[in-house]
């Protein structure tokens, strides 16, 4: 089958080759995958790839094997799917406790936006705990996960204040219920409650410091690619009793499935809309991380694979 296999070449990150056609497993299904999105972690995965590895995580397809132990989809039901690897190909093994039946209202091209981005949002603001009626500041707004986490945080009536590089990367989170955008952290109205820190270097400090006093500060990337430096004596001058929280979307012992489908629910219902700012032939993939890497990008590039689903 055709797949793109990694090359470690900045500029030109995964070039099509082929690949063996998976054998899946007991709960697994065998996927025709018909669209996959990239995530900006894997794009930096990329730069150092681990040899024989191949990347894909997010994609949406047709089941054309169902698990031989009877778990999961049927043979010719749409899925979404999040996996530990090899998704860009024609087909993928997808273990069925990560994999979400779609409805016909959900195409795959809005559903392989969803699962790492969608995945990580949701249980973020679940980390958060209750969040209605409070002031919540989150960083690096304009990716996938800013997105999904301002929606869904302002649906559960959080005020949030979303951090964004530019105007124009900020404008459709005031769409989707943001209370403000700045571009700055020194703009932003604090105290928080709570604030979701992905940039890492000089901006997790800043943060920090906008938190109220019992506040927690929720550390889920470093964008940046620049290590953060606290001094205890800031922190201790601070917001009293403050807390500082790594957190990971695969930490949940939940399964992946659970949250799929409840993201697929919430897309169908018309109330989270994933945010596709690149869509384009998958032929293309090796240009979109390249953009995706370089921020000329907002919000989720997705790749189709033969014809694009109009579901």
């Amino acid at each position: 089958m055709k797949a793109l296999l990694p090359t470690g070449v900045p500029g030109n990150l995964v070039e099509p080759g082929s690949a063996d056609q998976p054998a899946p497993g007991p709960g697994e299904a065998l996927v025709k995958v018909e669209a996959f999105s990239i995530n900006r972690g894997e794009v930096l995965q990329l730069h150092r790839p681990q040899p024989g590895s191949r990347p894909g995580k997010d994609v949406a397809g047709l089941v054309v094997q169902a698990a031989a132990d009877g778990s999961g989809p049927r043979v010719g039901q749409r899925v979404v799917a999040h996996l530990p690897g090899a998704g860009w190909a024609e087909y993928a093994a997808a273990p069925t406790d990560a994999v979400a039946v779609l409805p016909d209202s959900v195409s795959t091209v809005t559903a392989a936006a969803l699962p790492l981005a969608g995945l990580t949002a949701l249980r973020l603001l679940r980390t958060a705990g209750c969040v209605a009626g409070c002031k919540v500041l989150i960083t690096g707004a304009s990716g996938g996960v800013g997105h999904y986490f301002v929606e869904l945080a302002a649906a559960a009536g959080a005020s949030v204040t979303a951090v964004t590089a530019s105007p124009e990367r900020g404008r459709r989170l005031l769409e989707l219920g943001a209370a403000a955008v700045v571009h700055d952290l020194d703009d932003a109205r604090g105290p928080f409650g709570s604030v979701l820190e992905s940039v890492g270097g000089t901006s997790l400090p800043r943060a920090l410091a906008l938190l109220a006093p019992g506040g927690s500060l929720f550390w889920f990337g470093q964008a940046s690619r620049e290590p953060a430096t606290l001094s205890f004596f800031d922190f201790f001058k601070g917001p009293l009793s403050a807390t500082i929280r790594h957190f990971s979307y695969a930490d949940s012992a939940e399964p992946y499935r659970t949250d799929l489908e409840a993201l697929v629910r919430l897309v169908a219902d018309g109330r989270l809309h994933p945010e596709i700012g690149r869509l384009a032939d998958w032929s293309q993939t090796a240009e979109a991380l390249d953009d995706l890497h370089e921020r000329r990008i907002t919000g989720k590039a997705v790749l189709t694979i033969g014809h694009r689903d109009e579901h």
